[in-house]
């Protein structure tokens, strides 16, 4: 499985960025989608999750009510709506797949490659 993830940039507090997270390849193991974040001199962190089958979404508590996982199954693509953005929310970002949803990076199977999203204050 190939994932490509794409859409980070550069945003002023109070914008809005979606990112999406393309998956190509043997997909056809992949029931879930993740989010998840690193800033700098911080471990990853868990964002978001979707289960593609059920549509079933997970929040961290520090994006709930202000981002929104979402997905489109026929494009086997799953998007990151981000609003209400925070310099704290500066991180790059990362897609991964896996067998379900999960916030430990540790059950998910591949991962893509990144984005970077940065917010100014």
């Amino acid at each position: 499985v190939q994932l490509q993830a794409y859409g980070g940039g550069l945003v002023q507090a109070g914008g809005s960025l979606t990112l999406s997270c393309a998956a190509s390849g043997r997909t056809f193991r992949t029931y879930a989608m993740g989010w998840f974040r690193r800033a700098p001199e911080r471990e990853r962190e868990f964002v978001a999750a979707i289960h593609l089958t059920y549509g079933n979404s997970y929040y961290s508590e520090s994006v709930k009510g202000r981002f929104t996982i979402s997905k489109d199954n026929a494009k086997n693509t799953v998007y990151l709506q981000m609003n209400d953005l925070k310099p704290g929310d500066t991180a790059v970002y990362y897609c991964a797949s896996g067998s379900d949803t999960d916030f430990r990076p540790q059950e998910y199977d591949y991962w893509g490659q990144g984005t970077l999203v940065t917010v100014s204050s």
